[in-house]
């Protein structure tokens, strides 16, 4: 966790202070190319562990409330991000001013908060867990091999991740451009929109989270699965054509409630798969798979689509992936009482 950290920070220092292609030529794009990929890598490694480490510190009857937190801080960011591209706009820099040299503040500030992370991380304990494992006689190395005796676990994750993902970053990552481009709404607009809507959002994780200690996993998961093969095509196809920004906020909330169903209990739910040698890897590893190929092809795929002239595919690509999930969250057991954190 704490080199995580420090690759997400010597990242976002080096996408701040890269000169521009004018300046150093074809270096300019590979060298942004490699401070991504560094930053990839590094939320890639995150999130096992991350996933991992707040599942083992809960107490059993608030796991799910604890582990939701973590989609509270990963939002978080997006608001912060979001806070000072409206601060930046609408209070210090012109639009010409920060297309040109604004957009590196936000990268400044986050390296700089990255010290905060660093300090916590460096600070914490190892769980009961894992030491606990440590100290036994049988020790299992955290390995592609050990991990390979667990094939239906992976399944379960690739299935479970898949269309839970492509939901968050069509509501999330790319919703800015779809309110830009579809709905046409300004950049101003659409910014305070999408701000205020993940805030409500980060706000409903412990909500959800809390709820699934009491009700279980799969009834969240199961509930996410239906609405969001019921309603991504109503959704998006109504939100496209919304003309005010009430009404294009509270299409766009409903959509986050469904999603919720998802982010709140995800990580928890992947961590009681597996047994503690190989956990975070278990997660990790299957999640940063999925969430490349599916979350993080996204929004050039919206665009895609878009520009082609056939948008509405693009809601029916979310819908095939949300019921493939659907399939997933039907016919697996319920890991709140099948935990292998107990064990």
């Amino acid at each position: 966790m704490t080199l995580s950290v420090l690759l997400m920070s010597f990242g976002s220092l080096l996408i701040a202070f890269l000169p521009g292609y004018e300046t150093i030529g074809i270096a300019a794009p590979i060298l942004l190319l490699i401070a991504r990929l560094l930053q990839g890598l590094s939320v890639g490694g995150e999130y096992g562990t991350s996933a991992t480490y707040l599942s083992e510190v809960a107490t059993k009857e608030r796991r799910g409330f604890y582990s939701s937190f973590q989609y509270v801080t990963l939002i978080g960011g997006q608001l912060i991000a979001l806070g000072l591209q409206l601060i930046l706009q609408r209070i210090f820099l012109t639009d010409q001013q920060m297309h040109e040299w604004g957009w590196r503040i936000p990268f400044v500030i986050g390296a700089i908060l990255s010290l905060i992370a660093l300090y916590l991380r460096s600070n914490l304990h190892e769980t009961d867990a894992f030491q606990n494992k440590s100290a036994s006689s049988e020790k299992k190395e955290g390995s592609l091999q050990e991990l390979m005796k667990h094939p239906r676990a992976l399944a379960v994750v690739v299935g479970l991740t898949l269309g839970g993902t492509l939901a968050f970053y069509t509501y999330t990552t790319y919703m800015q451009k779809f309110l830009v481009n579809t709905v046409g709404l300004s950049k101003g607009q659409s910014t305070t929109l999408t701000f205020f809507s993940l805030l409500i959002f980060a706000l409903l994780q412990p909500v959800f989270g809390a709820l699934s200690d009491r009700v279980g996993r799969r009834p969240l998961l199961i509930g996410f699965g239906v609405l969001g093969t019921i309603c991504t095509i109503p959704l998006l196809t109504t939100l496209s054509h919304t003309t005010t920004m009430w009404g294009a906020f509270g299409l766009l909330m409903a959509a986050l409630i469904i999603v919720s169903g998802y982010t709140s209990i995800n990580a928890v739910v992947k961590a009681e798969l597996f047994p503690v040698e190989v956990r975070a890897l278990g997660v990790g590893l299957p999640y940063s798979l999925t969430v490349a190929i599916f979350g993080g092809t996204a929004e050039y795929l919206a665009l895609w689509f878009k520009n082609a002239g056939h948008e509405n595919y693009y809601y029916w690509y979310v819908t095939a992936c949300i019921f493939v999930s659907l399939t997933v969250y039907i016919t697996m057991k319920d890991t709140k009482h099948t935990s292998l954190i107990e064990h």
